[in-house]
């Protein structure tokens, strides 16, 4: 037992701690708020990158909606005594009691999904209890891999290309939120690279690689990646930065996925997924996507901006042929339209155009974004007192 009163260590957009009861309360709120569906069908998956963001979601809807069976795997570290563990470590625990509860057949790995024996060590689970691969998620998001054959580790940069960005911003470091300018200087070809080496789609056929040498691809097996477009306002630092370079090699990789020998034997599918805005621990480190999201929440509203969860219902649905996949000119599966809409983006940019001024009028998306962040980290959860010792030794699942 190691009860503790632990409270937020916070720095900006930094939080170096969480809060196990208000992360594993955040999962059944998203649980909850999926509707159930009985589809009879129970597929195999594989989510790599299950313990937040779009993975958290999708494994969490394909449970509820569809009676998934397989793996999740994600890389989490654990209560030291100084640090808690960390919020996907018990968003983690608190899926798997959900899962057990509805009587679901999954297990977690917490492994480096990018080394080679984490590779082999999920194909072992697979042989062992589940059999061949319906559908692989790949939403893995990290800041660095090595690569398993040369042992050389890649670190991923957010730079723009070209030439210095400079763009407002929200800094969350004084008592209300502020915009300031953000300035950084353009990547190196190198940086593009490495970052192309860790974010892009590597990795990704390294899997289909491995699950199809060990006879685990079923017949019309699926795979899709996350990633994402965004607006034209975000994209000298996004889609048209080293992120984006990274995004355009990972959907080169569905193409290749889809003329390789291992999908075309199954009669497979490789396809990225183009989802909407969130705010993810990811897109939080990314300069004025805070300030972006906001102003996008207040031109929605919170009824327009939709969830991580809504849009992963939306992608089963599609995986699973109930309705129609929506797929655009370059055969990516596009989940964001209501971000894209020409009106809504029309609106954002006025807001963009004086960002002091789009602040004053989109404070309650600012707040909304800053309390969505400390969410990710189980804190200012309704319902949970973190005023009080909680237990921070929380098991990772033994099933």
């Amino acid at each position: 037992m190691s009860l503790r009163q632990i409270e937020p260590k916070q720095r900006g957009f930094l939080i170096v701690n969480s809060h196990p009861d208000g992360a594993a309360q955040s999962v059944r709120r998203m649980w909850d708020a999926i509707p159930e569906r009985a589809d009879g069908r129970r597929p195999v998956a594989l989510i790599l990158g299950h313990s937040a963001g779009y993975g958290l979601a999708t494994l969490l809807t394909g449970l509820r909606r569809h009676g998934i069976r397989g793996i999740g795997v994600a890389f989490e570290a654990p209560d030291n005594g100084r640090r808690t563990a960390t919020a996907g470590w018990y968003r983690t625990a608190a899926v798997a009691e959900l899962a057990a509860d509805g009587g679901h057949d999954i297990r977690f790995v917490n492994t480096d999904a990018f080394s080679a024996e984490a590779k082999s060590r999920v194909c072992d689970l697979l042989e062992e209890h589940y059999g061949p691969v319906d559908h692989l998620v790949y939403s893995l998001a990290a800041p660095r891999r090595t690569d398993p054959v040369t042992g050389i580790v890649h670190h991923s940069v957010i730079k723009p290309l070209g030439a210095a960005y400079e763009a407002p911003a929200l800094d969350f470091s004084g008592a209300a939120p502020r915009v300031v300018r953000a300035r950084i200087e353009p990547g190196t070809d190198e940086e593009t690279r490495a970052t192309e080496a860790v974010m892009g789609g590597d990795d990704w056929s390294l899997w289909i690689g491995a699950l199809a040498a060990r006879g685990l691809l079923a017949e019309k097996v699926t795979t899709v990646a996350l990633t994402y477009v965004g607006s034209e306002v975000t994209a000298p630092v996004y889609r048209q930065g080293t992120i984006g370079a990274a995004k355009e090699h990972l959907e080169r990789t569905a193409r290749d996925l889809n003329s390789s020998s291992p999908l075309k034997e199954k009669d497979g599918r490789a396809f990225t997924v183009v989802a909407g805005a969130a705010v993810t621990q990811a897109s939080s480190a990314i300069p004025s996507i805070a300030l972006y999201t906001a102003f996008l929440r207040t031109v929605l509203g919170e009824d327009g901006f939709r969830t991580t969860a809504e849009q992963a219902a939306d992608l089963w649905d599609q995986l699973e042929g109930h309705t129609p996949l929506v797929l655009d000119g370059q055969g990516r599966i596009r989940l964001d339209g209501w971000e894209l809409d020409d009106r809504v983006q029309e609106r954002v940019r006025a807001l963009w155009a004086d960002p002091e001024r789009g602040l004053g009028e989109s404070r309650p998306g600012a707040d909304w974004f800053m309390d969505r962040v400390r969410e990710l980290y189980g804190w200012g959860i309704d319902g949970v007192a973190c005023d009080r010792p909680v237990e921070t030794d929380v098991p990772w699942p033994s099933r």
